[in-house]
């Protein structure tokens, strides 16, 4: 393969997803250092390091397709496996027997994937039970229900969103809240009886059950909890299967490793914490999960979405899959690898500063009437976790709704068009706006904003700051100070941009 067949690398990096691939800015395949990236709850812009690691392996691929003569699936596929090496090695895994991994282009991919590979039959339908997908992905409940969630699959196929998979297993999917209608968490009993029920009745009716359990959700929830989900296990052993919604990455590798050691599926993507570029998921199989798995085979209409080295050689699914490459996948997980093998050379690190970021950020948060910070549970996982705190029990997603400055009428939520356009807005070099010198020009970029009911009669959402581990790493190094200025500049900004006016003058034209 020549230089010419092969995409740049920026280009790359922008296929073998779905349409959302190139929708979305935070998508673009150039790093952008003047922006400060703190929006790893949704996606970030590819760091330098990260688009030198992908743009090397880019030249290792011309350089086997082309001098050394391989075929571009073969050189996938051996590029891949040893991604498979790595992964495991880097998340503490690789003395774990029998642990297989499928990759994937995003989280609701790996969604779909559990779905059909522990799907029920006509005779024993499957219950998927997740959580409200305000938390986790607007397209997740087509995935668990074997439809097509994008008009764009990851292969390149045109699909029809919303229609069933052909040959897709019997699905049906049931959500359960995890806020109240003004953004406050449920109590966690609540949630919990109604996964219970959901899973019990279905298992009494003659369904298998998927359960999903999210750790952590898009505003830094854990749901329903482990002590549920365990008990859930014991309870429905022939009956149910766990999918853990890891796609936060937001997980140190004995916790990640005590999921896997219960039996329990686990998505995982590089896109979120470690911010690698968006779409770039895998799926962690346990040895006694895949052995029972890895024989079935899969609707035809998935070969829109998996290529056969996605999958481990001995799956049935993998023979039955075309021999093709993705290599928009390949390079988007070594950009997000390279941040994690940076990550974990300092996550034993990492508490000290995260505990000191949640401070500055919540203080900040909490002092200012223009914002109202989501309430977010401590990260609770017990009878799973181990007594001896890990960085993963940090709070690293903070997520708040914005309110209008008060006036004799009280105070006004911004509404989501207002919000939406403070996060656009916040991206921008506002030098020209008249706001504050010391924060018009910062580009910085928040989690995209998040629906969380409404108040006072007006729709809202909540904008997210997130710590990750770019920012962990750039900490460790002597920039501690500077990452915490950096995040509080960009809640100055945020208040400034409210004041102004500018959310609701432009949202009004």
């Amino acid at each position: 393969m020549s230089e010419g067949r092969l995409l740049p690398t920026e280009r790359l990096l922008l296929t073998g997803g779905d349409a959302r691939i190139a929708a979305d800015p935070a998508n673009a395949g150039r790093p952008d250092p003047q922006l400060a990236a703190l929006g790893s709850s949704t996606a970030s812009r590819i760091s330098a390091e990260g688009f030198a690691a992908a743009d090397r392996l880019r030249q290792r691929i011309v350089a086997a397709t082309g001098t050394h003569g391989l075929g571009p699936a073969l050189a996938y596929a051996r590029e891949l496996e040893r991604m498979r090496d790595e992964l495991r090695e880097l998340c503490g895994l690789a003395d774990l027997p029998g642990l297989d991994i499928v990759f994937a282009a995003s989280g609701t991919d790996l969604h779909l994937i559990a779905a059909q590979i522990s799907g029920g039959s006509p005779s024993r339908p499957t219950l998927a039970v997740m959580v409200d997908p305000a938390e986790t992905g607007s397209g997740v409940p087509a995935a668990l229900a074997g439809r097509h969630f994008s008009a764009l699959a990851a292969l390149g196929e045109s699909v029809g969103v919303g229609l069933s998979i052909a040959g897709s297993g019997a699905l049906e999917v049931a959500t359960v809240p995890l806020r109240l209608a003004g953004g406050d968490p449920r109590a966690a009993a609540a949630v919990d009886a109604e996964v219970e029920s959901l899973a019990i009745d279905a298992q009494a009716s003659g369904r298998r059950v998927l359960l999903t359990l999210v750790d952590q959700s898009k505003t830094g929830l854990i749901a329903p909890s482990v002590g549920c989900v365990l008990g859930l296990a014991r309870r429905l052993p022939d009956s149910l299967d766990v999918l853990v919604d890891a796609c936060q990455f937001r997980m140190a590798p004995r916790t990640l490793r005590a999921y896997l050691d219960q039996g329990f599926m686990v998505a995982l993507t590089g896109s979120k914490f470690l911010t690698g570029p968006s779409f770039a998921g895998a799926l962690l199989i346990p040895a006694g999960v895949a052995q029972r798995l890895r024989r079935q085979a899969l609707p035809d209409a998935l070969l829109a979405y998996s290529c056969r080295a996605d999958w481990p050689r001995d799956w049935n699914a993998a023979g039955s899959l075309k021999d093709v490459a993705n290599f928009g996948l390949l390079l988007r997980w070594e950009a997000a690898l390279q941040e994690l093998r940076a990550y974990r050379r300092l996550s034993a690190r990492a508490i000290e500063f995260l505990r000191a970021f949640a401070q500055a950020v919540g203080a900040r948060l909490q002092a200012d009437p223009l914002f109202s910070p989501l309430p977010v549970p401590d990260l609770d996982r017990r009878p799973l976790a181990d007594p001896d705190p890990d960085w993963d029990s940090v709070q690293t997603i903070f997520p708040f709704v914005l309110y209008h400055p008060e006036t004799a009428a009280g105070k006004c939520p911004l509404n989501r068009d207002e919000t939406a356009q403070v996060y656009r807005l916040l991206q921008a070099d506002l030098s020209a706006a008249g706001l504050p010198v010391a924060v018009a020009s910062l580009r910085c970029q928040l989690g995209q904003p998040v629906q969380c009911g409404s108040r006072d009669g007006i729709p809202v959402s909540a904008l997210r700051l997130c710590a990750s581990a770019r920012l962990v790493i750039e900490a460790c190094a002597g920039g501690e100070a500077a990452v915490i200025d950096r995040a509080l500049a960009a809640l100055d900004k945020t208040a400034a941009i409210v004041r102004s006016g500018l959310a609701s003058q432009r949202t009004t034209q």
